[in-house]
């Protein structure tokens, strides 16, 4: 079984109210389920919509196919009609498109009936529950936890309704419910708190507000100090001062924000305070699309911040990737000192998906601070010279009688002002020494797919899912596929991508931008040649269907 319900409709009319209540209930049943979310940059109005996918199988992105829409306006009939399966239903108010051959039903009627007129979407709610055979029980129970007070007893009198006014179209067996339901940034900010950060703060910008906001409703309960600040470039900055005085720290922004950041970025390189950055990517340039996705910033992130410093650059491949990543990611940063950013962007950032529940004894808080007992006699040295270029850290008002001085300016070995020629170039040797000392820990790209695949197509970040989808159709079919999606992406690993290259007939880069930025790092950094290239940058996810076609497009052009 897969089926997929859409619920569209105009900002304000209760879409996300419907789907939280369906994915839960769907959830607890015991199906695998995957959220994705459609919306527009307004408060009211426009056209919204969400998918709610659930299979018996695991789902790894959404499906361009519908079983059923529920249809707040007659905007999504008109947008999605077209993408309803043969034995498919759309279920509406009896007031839309009466003269259509859909499922009327009075639903505005019904929630006047059930005591509260704002009770519509969730009469649409009960009917579905009634449609799919699911447990009426578990559904009253979700309602529930969702509202109190007066607002409880209207909408489970709306569910009720809502259930009275259809047959049962399937049934739903009930299984046993083993897994959680969460987003990205959920997962991000879960794994920031594993890996114990004590100050996060930023300002609020789609799609990365919702970490901030997590870390904040956990912030009194795990000691967590979270600052809503006026700006990005004080927010990096806020950030790097908290660092400095030996907490884990963290901040995050959109691509807009991010680029305010650039110039706290190099001040992080040379200071080499350790600090964890999000930058959540939405499409540009400038406002662009604010609430879409895209990866258009790859190139960006990897060369953010003027002159030369070593980071390391994380995408984040799906929910439970973007928890072990970002705790990896604090540990990364205090062992080599650097700056590290996890790139994310709005569809991995709101997607909500069934997953296993995170493992936090794989979590380790791993503190690289120098013992000042550990150290010579005589003044501290800040920046030593040292093979792997990461020198002594000490914490100020830590440090017993050694003073910690940093500078944003060149320094020597003590942290003092020193613009000589051998100190300049004895430093950025040591600095840039730390690039092949990351290296060691550098994890190569994920792979899935034939063993020895001919078709080798090549990602980074959330297409991972739709990918693992279209992979294995193209098996399916016939086809031998394998796919590579980067997770660590800078530096740039290149021995599993030389290994299956080699091999393959063809190499495929499938990535949400225009320029093909992942394409262009494969040629920069292996001898590697591409024999074409998917890419989608209108602002709408990528899905399994679509990469499925457009291979055989490409194959038809004779790769």
């Amino acid at each position: 079984m897969d089926y997929t319900i859409l619920v569209g409709g105009a900002a304000g009319q209760g879409i996300e109210t419907v789907v939280l209540l369906l994915e839960k209930t769907i959830k607890r049943s015991g199906y695998e389920v995957f959220t994705y979310k459609n919306y527009m940059s307004m408060v009211r109005g426009g056209h919204n919509f969400m998918q709610v996918r659930f299979s018996d199988e695991p789902v790894y992105t959404y499906s361009s196919k519908l079983d059923m829409i529920f249809a707040l306006t007659e905007e999504t009939i008109d947008y999605h009609g077209d993408r309803l399966k043969e034995n498919g239903v759309i279920i509406a108010d009896d007031e839309i498109f009466p003269d259509m051959d859909i499922c009327h039903l009075p639903l505005a009627k019904a929630s006047r009936d059930s005591g509260n007129q704002k009770t519509f979407p969730t009469v649409g709610f009960g009917a579905i529950v009634k449609i799919f055979g699911m447990d009426i029980g578990i559904a009253e129970q979700v309602v529930k936890e969702n509202f109190s007070g007066k607002i409880l007893e209207v909408n489970l009198n709306a569910l009720k309704w809502g259930y009275s006014l259809v047959d049962e179209r399937q049934k739903l067996p009930g299984k046993k419910d083993e897994r959680i339901i969460i987003n990205g940034n959920q997962a991000l900010a879960l794994g920031a708190i594993a890996a114990g950060v004590k100050f996060y703060c930023g300002y609020p910008m789609t799609p990365s507000t919702s970490v901030m906001s997590y870390i904040s409703s956990k912030a009194s309960e795990m000691g967590i100090v979270v600052d809503q600040i006026e700006d990005e470039v004080g927010a990096l900055n806020m950030a790097l001062g908290a660092a400095y005085a030996g907490v884990r720290a963290m901040t995050g922004s959109s691509g807009g924000g991010f680029a305010l950041m650039c110039e706290a970025m190099s001040l992080a390189g040379i200071l080499e305070t350790p600090v964890v950055i999000v930058n959540a990517q939405r499409p540009g340039p400038a406002t662009g699309l604010s609430t879409r996705t895209e990866q258009g910033d790859l190139r960006f992130v990897i060369h953010a911040g003027h002159g030369e410093f070593p980071k390391m650059v994380i995408a984040l491949r799906n929910p439970e990737d973007a928890f072990y990543q970002t705790a990896r990611a604090f540990n990364i940063a205090e062992k080599y000192q650097i700056p590290v950013v996890l790139m994310t962007e709005e569809y991995l950032t709101d997607y909500m998906i069934t997953t296993e529940p995170f493992d936090f004894n794989k979590v380790t808080i791993e503190r690289h601070i120098t013992d000042p007992a550990d150290l010579p006699e005589g003044r501290y040295k800040r920046y030593m010279y040292t093979y792997s270029g990461v020198s002594p850290r000490l914490i100020p008002g830590r440090s017993g009688d050694k003073t910690v001085l940093v500078d944003s300016h060149e320094h020597n070995e003590f942290g003092n002002i020193d613009e000589s020629v051998e100190t300049r170039v004895n430093m950025m040797k040591k600095r840039m020494r730390k690039l092949e000392s990351i290296k060691e820990d550098l994890q190569e790209p994920c792979y899935f797919g034939a063993e020895h695949p001919e078709e080798l197509m090549v990602a980074f970040g959330a297409t991972w899912g739709a990918l693992k989808e279209a992979v294995e159709e193209l098996n399916r079919s016939g086809e031998k596929a394998g796919a590579l999606v980067y997770g660590d992406i800078w530096p740039f690993p290149t021995k599993l991508l030389n290994s299956f290259g080699k091999k393959a007939v063809n190499i495929i880069t499938v990535e949400q931008n225009f320029t093909g930025q992942l394409e262009s790092l494969i040629k920069e950094h292996t001898d590697l040649r591409t024999s074409g290239n998917i890419r989608k940058y209108d602002g709408r996810a990528i899905n399994g269907e679509e990469i499925v076609q457009s291979y055989y497009n490409l194959k038809a052009k004779k790769l």
